[in-house]
């Protein structure tokens, strides 16, 4: 099985510490956040790992060979010239994600208990399903919308009240609200539908856009299951006491 890290951030919200390295580097629990990102992966019965890079990435390449690719096999998505965004980061991996079957991508800063393998083989038994999101009931400015099939209808910020859809006379009222848990599963067949999507680009973004005519599903996370964002300074403290409680 296949999936990719994304791991090319600039770390903004973990400045100063990312002023002098890559937000996925920085230490979780005595260990940086690609080394659980891996393990986990590991764990789960992924051989084939892709990462991207950007910033500082030589600081990424250098910590994986040190550590003899964790005993796996993992590719480096070189975006040191440009900073493509987790959508144009995902298409750039093409020729490493590409084939027959469907990939598994995941934020490097989450922390979850989710079972990566069942969310993958859920995606995998879902028939035409071009991609499959895990989300949570959880506090977040920004917030997917679904409708009762769980299908993706919409974006919202809460904060700004800023409302994405391409569904005519969207009504965010009438959805499920969600936080994406920053791990998904995509079909390979997204690349041929991103073939005009060329540069920086949002994968929610792209979503939205072929929301209407490909399904796109949440996976809503089991009761119990915690999902931790540790890209900033007060989420990186929750991080360390998930790990601990935990016993990681």
């Amino acid at each position: 099985m296949k999936a990719m890290i994304l791991a090319a951030g600039l770390g903004s919200r973990l400045k100063p510490i990312t002023d002098n390295m890559p937000k996925a580097l920085v230490c979780v629990g005595g260990r940086p956040m690609l080394e659980h990102a891996i393990l986990r992966l590991k764990a789960a019965g992924f051989s084939r790992i892709v990462v991207n890079v950007h910033h500082f990435g030589r600081q990424i390449v250098d910590f994986l060979a040190a550590n003899n690719d964790f005993g796996l096999k993992i590719d480096i998505s070189d975006e040191s010239d440009y900073l493509f965004d987790t959508g144009g980061g995902i298409k750039r991996a093409r020729v490493f994600l590409d084939g027959a079957e469907p990939f598994l991508v995941c934020n490097v800063d989450v922390f979850s208990s989710v079972d990566l393998k069942a969310l993958y083989n859920a995606h995998a038994a879902s028939g035409d399903t071009l991609a499959t999101l895990l989300v949570s009931r959880r506090p977040s400015s920004r917030q997917i919308l679904f409708d009762g099939d769980n299908r993706l209808c919409g974006w919202r910020n809460r904060d700004t009240g800023a409302v994405k859809s391409f569904y005519p006379g969207f009504d965010p009222s009438k959805h499920l609200e969600s936080a994406f848990g920053g791990v998904h599963v995509i079909s390979p067949s997204i690349f041929r539908m991103m073939e005009e999507w060329t540069g920086k680009f949002s994968i929610i973004d792209f979503y939205l856009s072929v929301a209407p005519v490909m399904r796109i599903l949440a996976c809503p996370a089991n009761d119990g299951v915690e999902i931790i964002d540790a890209g900033s300074h007060e989420t990186l403290h929750d991080a360390e006491m998930w790990l601990k409680k935990h016993g990681f």
